[in-house]
Parts: C-alpha cells; sequence; structure tokens
C-alpha cells in the first residue's frame, strides 16, 4: 500500500491530469491519493491559490468579488472540459467557491484558511471525479472524515496524535481516495492549513497514519539535486539520502520538499520517494533512515537568503553568569526568534532571518543588548547568506572543512561566519548574498565535479 501526493504542476491541466491517472492506474498499491489546488500551466500562468488570495482580499476589502470567482471557477472549468468529465462536479465546485463570501469576516481568525484550503479541496472532487469515468473506484475523501485533526493554529496548525489512529481505521479500503492536501481541522471543526508545502505535509501524515510501504511524492523534477540547477548546469541528482540529510537541505533552502513534511514519516520509519509526473520511469530520490547507497563526504550543497548577523564581544563572557539568559529574553521580549548561535569564549553571533526586524524593533533590539548586556563591541550585518553543506558521511572523512574553506578563499569569498552542528552532518558558512552563486559552485566543483 502506497501513499502518492501530486504537486500544482502535475494537477495544472488536462493533459498533466492524464499523466496522473496513467501514474495511479499502472500500481494497484496506490491507494491514497493527495492533490495540492491546480498550479500555473506557463510561467505567464497564475495559480489557483494566488486567485484564493486575491478573492479573499476582495471580499474583506468590501469589493465586487464577482469577477475573481469567476476566473476561479473557471480554472476548473477548463479541465473538466478538456477531460470531457460529466459537470455535476462543477456544480459542486462552483457552489463551494461562492460560498467562501457568505463567512463571516469579524473576529474570523480562520477565514483566510479557508479561503486557502478551497483550492486543494474542490480539486481533490475534480480528481476523484476524472478517475471514476475512467475506471477507477475513487472517491473524494474529506480531511475531516479521515480523520486529520490539527492544532488551532490558522497558517501554521499541527497534526494532533489521536488523528494517526482514526486515519488508520482507512488502510484497508478498497477504494483509492483523493484527499486535498494543505489542510485540516480543529477539534471545533474549523478548517486550519498547515504552513508553506502543507501538502507534502498531509501526504506524509497520510502515510504515517495507515502505515504506507512508502510516500511517493511526484513534482516536476527527477529527484532533488545535489545543487540549485538555476544556479550550478545540469547538477546531478542524488539517488538516496536520509531523513536527517534531508531535514538540512530543506532548512538551507531546498525547495523540492517541505522539512516539516518529512517528520511523520520518519517517525513511523516510512521511506520517501521524490519522483517527477513527467518522467515516472526515473527511480527519483529515495529518503530512509539509514542508506545503502554510498556516497561522497557531501551529498549537497544549499544555501538560502536573507539573513542578519548580530556580532556581540564581551570580555570574560564566559564567565558573567547569567549572560546567554538575559540576551534570549531580550529576543523573547522583542517576538524574535534567531536560527543559529554560534560563540566563542568572549563573543557570541545571533543569526536571524531579517524580515522579522523592522526598524523600530532593530532600533530597540540594538539598543536594549548595548544597555543590558554592555558588550564591549555589537554590531549588526545585514544581506547575509546561509550556506550549507549536508553529509553524513562527514564524519568519517578528514578535512572537508579544509576544503570547503579552501575552495571558497581561493574564489575570494569571505566568510562572515561558520558553524558545524554537533551532529556533524552539516557545516554551514555565512556569506554575503552577492557572493552565493559563487560559493555555490565553487563547493559544487570541489565536491562533485570529480
Amino acid at each position: 500500500m502506497k501513499v502518492i501526493k501530486f504537486g500544482g504542476s502535475s494537477l495544472a491541466s488536462a493533459a498533466q491530469l492524464e499523466k496522473v491517472l496513467h501514474i495511479v492506474k499502472e500500481d494497484v498499491s496506490r491507494k491514497f491519493v493527495v492533490v495540492s489546488a491546480p498550479g500555473k500551466r506557463s510561467s505567464e500562468d497564475i495559480k489557483v491559490t494566488d486567485l484564493l488570495i486575491a478573492y479573499y482580499h476582495a471580499y474583506t476589502n468590501n469589493e465586487n468579488t464577482e469577477e475573481i470567482c469567476k476566473k476561479i471557477v473557471a480554472r476548473y472549468e477548463a479541465i473538466l472540459d478538456e477531460l470531457a468529465i460529466n459537470k455535476d462536479v462543477l456544480v459542486e465546485i462552483q457552489h463551494a467557491i461562492q460560498q467562501l463570501v457568505t463567512l463571516p469576516k469579524d473576529n474570523n481568525p480562520h477565514l483566510f484558511d479557508a479561503f486557502l484550503a478551497s483550492g486543494e479541496d474542490n480539486n481533490a472532487k475534480l480528481v476523484a471525479a476524472f478517475f471514476q469515468q475512467n475506471g477507477l473506484n475513487a472517491r473524494y475523501k474529506n480531511p475531516k472524515d479521515l480523520g486529520i485533526i490539527v492544532s488551532d493554529e490558522p497558517g501554521n496548525a499541527r497534526i494532533l496524535a489521536s488523528s494517526l489512529s482514526k486515519i488508520n481505521q482507512f488502510k484497508t479500503t478498497d477504494d483509492i481516495l483523493v484527499i486535498p492536501g494543505f489542510f485540516g481541522y480543529t477539534e471545533t471543526g474549523e478548517i486550519c492549513t498547515f504552513s508553506r508545502g502543507g501538502s507534502d505535509i498531509t501526504g506524509s501524515i497520510v502515510a504515517a497514519g495507515v502505515g504506507a510501504e512508502i510516500y511517493e511524492n511526484f513534482t516536476d523534477v527527477n529527484g532533488i539535486f545535489v545543487a540549485h540547477p538555476g544556479i550550478v548546469r545540469e547538477p546531478k541528482t542524488i539517488k538516496e539520502l536520509t531523513y536527517r540529510e534531508m531535514r538540512e537541505l530543506a532548512y538551507a533552502g531546498f525547495a523540492v520538499l517541505h522539512d516539516e513534511a518529512l517528520m511523520p514519516a520518519y517517525r513511523a520509519n516510512i521511506p520517501v520517494v521524490i519522483k517527477n509526473t513527467n518522467n515516472p520511469d526515473h527511480p527519483g530520490t529515495l529518503i530512509t533512515t539509514s542508506r545503502t547507497v554510498e556516497h561522497e563526504p557531501v551529498v549537497g550543497i544549499a544555501s538560502d537568503q536573507g539573513f542578519a548577523s548580530i556580532y556581540i564581544s564581551k570580555y570574560l563572557m564566559n564567565r558573567e553568569l547569567g549572560f546567554g539568559r538575559r540576551l534570549l529574553q531580550i529576543l523573547e521580549e522583542l517576538g524574535l526568534s534567531y536560527e543559529h548561535m554560534p560563540s566563542g569564549i568572549d563573543d557570541i553571533s545571533i543569526i536571524l532571518r531579517e524580515k522579522q526586524l523592522s526598524i523600530e524593533i532593530e532600533e530597540q533590539l540594538m539598543e536594549r543588548l548595548e544597555k543590558e548586556l554592555e558588550p564591549d563591541e555589537l554590531r549588526i550585518t545585514h544581506g547575509l547568506s546561509m550556506l550549507m553543506i549536508v553529509g553524513e558521511g562527514m564524519r568519517q572523512r578528514i578535512g572537508v572543512m579544509a576544503d570547503s574553506a579552501q575552495a571558497l578563499a581561493d574564489n575570494r569569498i569571505n566568510l562572515e561566519m561558520i558553524n558545524q552542528g554537533s551532529s556533524e552532518v552539516s557545516i554551514m558558512f555565512g556569506i554575503q548574498e552577492n557572493q552565493e552563486k559563487k560559493a555555490i559552485e565553487a563547493l559544487y566543483q570541489t565536491f562533485f565535479s570529480i
């Protein structure tokens, strides 16, 4: 029994849905199909999710919603027409979209989630109807009925532990269940969406709940590349990697799979495979608890922009009782979360995401650090990228740090920060954003162009 998830690009048009049908038909063990909302049909197109966001803003700003509603319905209708699907399902989809503007606006923290979730929800109805018309015993399954019960945190929901036993009741189903991704229901029946990449999370949750043999995540690429293909020309594909490696890479900027999506499958010891809807015969990238394929020490290179570094230096900092606590308390009271905190005997750096720092917040932060910690030196650096090399094989290989630093030095790339996690699975370098591309190319040449 397999759980299979299709992303928005795999469901954007009738031609893509034909591919999806073939993939599901060719393996009778694919019983649970999780779907995203229709994505872009071309680079100039608009995602259904983006149309729904515009629909939400029009409604909450008391603007006319008729035209944007028609555009959303038209996207589904175009797919139905091309596939010659019975229009009964369109009536249901149109009604559901129109009903969104009858929901209460005031004091409704779940309103935006309800608008967003309708993209996946209505697409699941369409896909189920398409499967049925092509001879599959398929049916739409609402997340609430399946048992996906989540915490009441709009836009950032977490699965409740009790959900997995509810989902497990469906593991012996004879039908193919088509499930909308991205959202669940609170215990009081409100819609709550997961964070970004939420359909990946749904697929992982369903796989864990039913105890699947494998969780297949279909996208528009042949797996996970060792580096960003927009930076490195034709990078190699990773055949196999561990959950820990994938989580590190996803956190550091790999957009193929949401890092939170791994946890339910990981805890249930279920392998995840990333495959290509447009090239389903390609083996893709397998993510497991332990790797059988031998790799070089570094399995991948990832990067992410938009960081700032706060450097604090104070003589005998290590002997000043409560220094770290006071520092963290200042961050907490200003509502700031940090990403990394490398330190020495007399200095410490706080790496955080710049989007948290408005001009006012930054001024307050620096004033409080200066006043309450009395540092010898205090400075903030903006416009940083965090560049990470990842690989469990680094534990057994001497010289990975030296090779990396040498490659960056040879390319005249200045290091603002170096941090190696205690797990020895990753090494992180802080560099200026304008040197990110050159740094990735240098590290790729060092570890993968042999």
